[in-house]
């Protein structure tokens, strides 16, 4: 696909991508359900056992998702003036909860048929069935992988990522019908399946981990930091950044900053820099929203909005 979209220039172009991908992850996880559920009734096996519940939560994340990236594609208002950006963060949350869940269910299941073992039946149904499952994954993490290159979008990483998990969840369900089925080590299904709801438990703890940093506005990588701070320093007009601040909100990254300039400049001359420096930082940044409060050079940094006793600013 092509360059990354810039997300308020082309946010109607962005939603339709996110809502479609959104929806084909649906309706992959809902076909893979349904040969999935054939394929464990008729093989009794405990791995497709957990390979069946994972899709069956691939289909309420995809949900979850698709409402996500709607709502977030909505445009700021009153009530929302930073935008809904979030909503693809409590979505990811969510489904780190439901993986995580899954993932402890499937691990008592294994408990239970490690005391007591059951023998798998048509071992082929299953992996035949399988591979199908495996292929129909491979085409969604494609798609997911071109559309998230273009809008960045949070939800659908998160969703790619248990799709991604999938392929070894089925990679493991079909060593388990070689070996536990065609083999006869009846007792290596349970364990196949428990590294699978291991599996599952970590990604939820990735996706988790990263959606909490999102809704807890942690600041951007020291690298994407002192990049927004080079540009800014740059002009030749500006003498020094303070309360550099940084966030991200969906696919919106927001930078806040105050520049230090000669305090003999005009309002207008040092309005001029400030939108030099915006821009400057939006061609950096294409998908940033820049808010900049210019300071004079002969106020104490003590004295600064940076530093001022009961300021809501920070330090740099």
């Amino acid at each position: 696909m092509s360059a990354p979209l810039d997300p308020i220039a082309q946010a109607p172009e962005i939603a339709r991508l996110t809502r479609r991908t959104a929806l084909g992850a649906t309706a992959v996880a809902t076909v893979l359900i349904l040969v999935k559920t054939g394929a464990w009734w008729t093989t009794d096996s405990v791995a497709m056992l957990s390979s069946l519940v994972d899709s069956l939560l691939d289909v309420g994340m995809s949900v979850v998702t698709l409402l996500a990236v709607q709502k977030a594609a909505k445009p700021a208002d009153r009530e929302h003036r930073w935008g809904h950006g979030k909503a693809e963060s409590v979505a990811a949350l969510s489904q780190a909860a439901f993986i995580g869940g899954s993932a402890a269910l499937v691990l008592v299941e294994c408990a239970r048929r490690l005391v007591d073992p059951a023998p798998i039946r048509h071992e082929w149904v299953g992996i035949l069935t399988t591979v199908f499952a495996i292929v129909l994954s491979v085409a969604l993490v494609w798609i997911q992988s071109q559309v998230i290159r273009r809008t960045g979008s949070l939800a659908i990483a998160a969703d790619r990522a248990h799709y991604s998990a999938d392929l070894v969840v089925n990679a493991g369900v079909i060593v388990s019908f070689l070996v536990a089925g065609l083999g006869g080590w009846v007792w290596l299904d349970p364990i196949i399946a428990g590294v699978i709801a291991a599996w599952m438990g970590h990604s939820a703890w990735r996706i988790g981990y990263g959606a909490v940093d999102l809704l807890m506005d942690r600041e951007l990588p020291d690298s994407e930091r002192a990049r927004i701070r080079g540009v800014a320093l740059d002009h030749p007009d500006v003498k020094a950044v303070r309360d550099l601040r940084t966030r991200r909100s969906g696919t919106d990254t927001f930078v806040q900053m105050i520049l230090v300039v000669d305090g003999a400049l005009s309002v207008n001359q040092a309005h001029r820099i400030v939108d030099d420096v915006e821009r400057a930082v939006c061609k950096a940044f294409p998908s940033v929203e820049v808010l900049i409060h210019e300071e004079p050079e002969q106020l104490p940094e003590e004295r600064s909005t940076a530093r001022r006793p009961g300021s809501r600013h920070g330090t740099v």
